[in-house]
């Protein structure tokens, strides 16, 4: 039989339409929650998913989304704070109007999730908040200045939310996935100037020799926002391929 243990509960799952959003969606949906996705395009929702369209760096958007997919689940008790956008480049190389994007995208956008979310979760008995973090927020890699320090942001938020929100019965984890087999990924090899060698230097910085895939994120998600990790809140679950962990002689 498979692991039913989101029954009866409904989760918001935003950046829900592609990748590891669209991996977890269809995973809980799957073990029985009721889903929601929001996404800027919510045309490719895993089958059974609610398409909530919806623009996290939009206060307005953000708060008749989260509205309507309430509405249409009938409860909240589970969000996935997973929309986000890249970055490449050293400290010199993004203008400041990127900078204000792409936090305004990775971190601000998961507060107004987050915010029009908590009236609701606090309504439910097993209430979670999940956020997408990175193995950039806690290892040094190059060019990704813009996007490390945004995930470096969302491990804080988490940690102090968790700390918020504790009293309330709200569990707050995160994720650091390493680099995963996603549709943003791809579309950086497909510009690269050799996209074979790219994605195989990609591959040997983690230890397992691979990308991390969608669904394997998909699953620390679920088992952090599920009911089977009810005394888990606080924490950054990596899922790397050993990337921040180990040191490998070669």
């Amino acid at each position: 039989m498979p692991d039913r243990e989101f029954d009866g509960l409904a989760a918001l799952v935003t950046g829900g339409a592609s990748g590891i959003g669209r991996a977890t969606a269809s995973l809980l949906h799957d073990r029985g929650a009721a889903v929601a996705a929001l996404d800027l395009d919510v045309s490719d929702v895993p089958p059974g998913v609610i398409g909530v369209v919806g623009d996290v760096s939009d206060p307005a958007s953000v708060s008749t989304a989260v509205a309507e997919a309430v509405a249409r689940l009938g409860r909240l008790d589970i969000l996935v704070n997973n929309a986000g956008i890249g970055a490449q480049g050293t400290v010199e190389d993004n203008p400041d109007e990127e900078w204000h994007r792409v936090f305004d995208v990775n971190v601000v956008g998961m507060m107004r999730v987050a915010r029009c979310a908590l009236p609701h979760l606090r309504a439910s008995d097993h209430a979670a908040i999940v956020n997408t973090s990175s193995v950039a927020a806690t290892v040094g890699l190059p060019q990704r200045a813009l996007y490390s320090a945004t995930k470096g942001a969302v491990l804080a938020l988490t940690l102090a939310m968790a700390a918020d929100h504790i009293g309330e019965g709200i569990r707050v984890n995160c994720v650091t996935p390493g680099t995963a087999d996603t549709p943003w990924v791809g579309r950086l090899l497909e510009v690269a100037d050799d996209p074979d060698r790219e994605r195989a230097a990609l591959e040997a910085r983690q230890p397992l020799g691979r990308l991390v895939s969608a669904g394997e994120v998909a699953e620390a998600i679920a088992y952090l926002a599920g009911p089977h990790a009810a005394s888990t809140t606080g924490i950054a679950l990596p899922v790397d391929g050993g990337m921040a962990g180990l040191r490998l002689r070669r």
